[in-house]
């Protein structure tokens, strides 16, 4: 209370501190573009690459004939990828998928929106009644290959969508090594 009876004082006193903003020495100037020489002044910009944005998001980080790499985490065979866990899932082909293998993923809350399915080395047709029990609960399916599927399942939760992936390893010598043995 003391220091704005002060400060009105001063106010009042010096009739230069009442100028209009115009009239100051120095007037912010708007709408011009900032030069490198400006961005260097302000010195706000901070960039890390290597943190990620969704730190419980699920992602494959490489897959072999023998399983995946999910978070650092090896998994063997096939696998059933939701948005906190992964789970082994007792399929051994294509054909082994039933509504009863799929039923996993339309109990979870929050509701999953897509579940990209990989077959193996080579993009296989589903069980038309397995895809139409799917579609009756409101989850897409999304049927590829097992390399494409995995880049499909990184890509969507990227995005942040809340998405499922149920993946057969790939037989025989197709293999995605990891970033980090790639570098060294």
């Amino acid at each position: 209370m003391a220091a704005a009876f002060v400060l009105r004082r001063l106010y009042r006193a010096r009739p230069e501190l009442r100028r209009p903003p115009a009239e100051l020495l120095w007037a912010p100037r708007r709408g011009h573009r900032l030069t490198p020489a400006d961005d260097e002044l302000y010195q706000r910009t901070r960039i890390s690459l290597l943190q990620r944005e969704a730190p419980h998001a699920m992602y494959i980080d490489s897959y072999s004939s023998r399983g995946f790499m999910v978070n650092g985490n090896r998994v063997f065979g096939p696998c059933a990828l939701l948005p906190r866990s992964v789970l082994q899932w007792n399929v051994g082909s294509h054909q082994d998928i039933t509504e009863e293998s799929f039923s996993l993923f339309w109990m979870l809350e929050p509701r999953i929106e897509i579940v990209v399915v990989g077959t193996g080395d080579r993009t296989e047709r589903l069980q038309p009644q397995v895809l139409r029990a799917m579609r009756q609960r409101g989850i897409a399916v999304e049927v590829q290959d097992t390399p494409n599927a995995c880049a499909t399942f990184n890509f969507l939760c990227h995005e942040g969508r809340v998405t499922g992936a149920a993946l057969i390893p790939p037989p025989g010598g197709a293999a995605l090594t990891p970033l980090s043995q790639t570098v060294e």
